[in-house]
């Protein structure tokens, strides 16, 4: 019979992280792995998602970090049989030293104490994952498990004139938002930048920063809230992710591949190791001069060259990035580290 997965959130809302341990629960359903998803018990988002994909789940009483990790450790010492998946820092250091464990970061450490963290938190795992080869060479001992998407619809995108930017994510300035602001004010002051995401556990500071950009660009930034990838990309012309920090991943840009819409990225971290080493439009990182050349690049694009980079795209994450690539990666993992499927 196959191996009963447990697999721990690092957070109990549904963020990037969690939204990858779904998909790998997911995964681990079709593939017939009995699964449980383990998360604190407020919010419940994770633990209703994973319900509903059809995963047994365990609430981990959370008054608290702190109170988490101790109840999480205690439960996984106690009540656990099967292998543990540990997606975040926070599952994997509560249960730090315990049998069958993969430790899966979902990006760098941003400080000394999250390093030292992760360094005790691998301890006696089995394997440590992360989602590109670009983290794999900052993280010793880890190995590239990239991450995928669900599938989602190539759009019919009917060329209307419109020259909107678009962008969804976090509202920072590691995610270059402000750059992107900046490159803007210098185009066609008929361009507007859609903006999808909020910035929600965005540091003050760093909300200024952003919001002075966005002001120099006026009525043209045009602010959706939290939509759909498939709503904003039919509505922008090109999509652009124009991070400054060491992207992990680039789970916006692969969605933007499935879709088959023209997209524009920064040279930070992964991605463009996730959108492909031919792909025409990338900008350097933080240069918002580069980004504007790059985008005035992509915007006049022939019908022709967009169908031909689209396309691509598309093919890369068909064989990269798809729910089918996905449960093929999980199903050689297990293989390799000789779990019972």
């Amino acid at each position: 019979m196959p191996e009963r997965i447990h697999l721990a959130a690092n957070n109990p809302d549904l963020g990037g992280g969690e939204q990858v341990l779904l998909r790998h629960a997911e995964a681990l359903l079709a593939l017939g792995h009995p699964v449980t998803v383990v998360a604190a018990d407020r919010p419940t988002e994770v633990l209703d998602a994973a319900a509903r994909a059809g995963a047994d789940v365990v609430a981990i009483r959370a008054d608290g970090r702190r109170d988490h990790l101790r109840r999480l450790r205690a439960w996984d010492r106690t009540e656990r049989e099967g292998l543990l998946w540990c997606h975040g820092l926070v599952p994997a250091l509560a249960t730090a030293g315990h049998r069958r464990r993969i430790v899966h970061l979902h990006q760098d450490p941003r400080s000394r104490a999250q390093a030292l963290a992760s360094r005790i938190a691998r301890r006696g795992a089995l394997a440590t994952l992360v989602p590109s080869a670009d983290m794999a060479a900052r993280v010793p001992g880890s190995r590239a498990h990239p991450n995928w998407t669900a599938d989602l619809p190539l759009l019919d995108r009917p060329d209307d004139g419109s020259r909107d930017v678009g962008y969804l994510g976090r509202i920072s300035t590691d995610k270059g938002v402000d750059v992107l602001a900046r490159a803007l004010v210098r185009t066609d002051s008929a361009q507007r930048l859609l903006l999808a995401g909020d910035s929600r556990y965005v540091p003050d500071a760093d909300v200024r920063t952003v919001e002075q950009a966005l002001a120099a660009l006026g009525p043209r930034a045009v602010r959706l809230g939290h939509v759909t990838p498939t709503d904003l990309f039919a509505h922008a012309r090109v999509v652009a992710f124009p991070s400054v920090w060491a992207e992990p991943f680039g789970l916006v840009v692969s969605e933007a591949m499935a879709a088959g819409v023209p997209f524009v990225v920064s040279d930070a971290g992964a991605l463009p190791e996730v959108a492909g080493p031919d792909h025409p439009w990338v900008a350097r990182a933080g240069d918002a001069d580069d980004l504007a050349r790059v985008l005035a690049r992509a915007l006049a694009a022939t019908p022709a060259e967009v169908h031909e980079v689209t396309a691509r795209a598309r093919r890369r994450w068909e064989a990269h990035h798809s729910p089918q690539a996905g449960r093929r990666r999980v199903e050689a993992l297990l293989a390799d580290l000789g779990v019972v499927s």
